[in-house]
């Protein structure tokens, strides 16, 4: 069943957004983000992934975007889900798989992605060559627009990652990053939430941090010598 496309509502006047997702039409899909797995994990530092997906989570939440959580045996070696996804995002839908490898395969996970209303995809998950990878190449041939947040996912060796980002990019899935995806969920400081986004740039670019700390003190003593 091919999804029913929708315009999107965050194209501008200027025509800024047509190339960037719709906010209102995305899916976080976090995908086997496993503690065994991540034992297996070469081609991103572990810390580094776990961050990022906290990320996700936490902005998630903060822009109310669902989050559809899946393990194929998380009773087996490849051990339970990382917490923190469930803890920042407590809205999040876990979906049980019978043993499939391929979430897709699973008719309960693909229904969970129906009910959404949303055919904007974004992926993550470990490993990225199968269980990232096999879904992605599924969901887009079953008319869903994909993306493949590379640096939320990892995969045993450096090969494995590179040939899989040669196969998303030759299926039209959509490599994307972290941060990338912050920024493109955020399209503007003049926004609410902006203070809060601004928090979760340190966590997906450090050294950011340090940019808000020069900054704030200067605010500070700014202030003072106006006084």
């Amino acid at each position: 069943m091919t999804p029913t496309l929708k315009t999107k509502t965050s194209v501008l006047p200027s025509g800024g957004g047509q190339e960037l997702f719709d906010t209102s039409d995305i899916v976080f899909l976090l995908l086997d983000h496993q503690s065994g797995l991540f034992q297996c994990v070469a081609d991103v530092p572990v810390a580094d992934l776990r961050r990022n997906v906290e990320m996700l989570a936490k902005l998630a939440t903060l822009l109310k975007i669902p989050v559809i959580t899946t393990a194929s045996e998380p009773n087996g070696p490849n051990g339970p889900l990382m917490p923190e996804i469930h803890q920042y995002a407590p809205h999040a839908q876990y979906v049980g798989r019978k043993g499939e490898v391929n979430a897709w395969d699973n008719a309960d996970f693909v229904e969970a992605v129906r009910a959404t209303g949303r055919k904007t995809l974004i992926m993550a998950g470990v490993w990225t060559s199968v269980c990232v990878m096999f879904p992605a190449l599924d969901a887009k041939a079953a008319g869903y627009d994909v993306y493949a947040i590379m640096d939320a996912s990892g995969d045993p060796s450096e090969m494995a990652s590179r040939t899989t980002l040669a196969r998303f990019t030759q299926a039209g899935v959509i490599p994307t990053s972290t941060n990338a995806v912050l920024c493109e969920a955020h399209r503007t400081w003049a926004r609410p939430e902006a203070a809060e986004l601004a928090k979760l740039y340190m966590m997906t670019a450090p050294h950011y941090a340090a940019v808000m700390e020069s900054y704030l003190r200067a605010v500070e003593v700014g202030t003072k010598s106006d006084g």
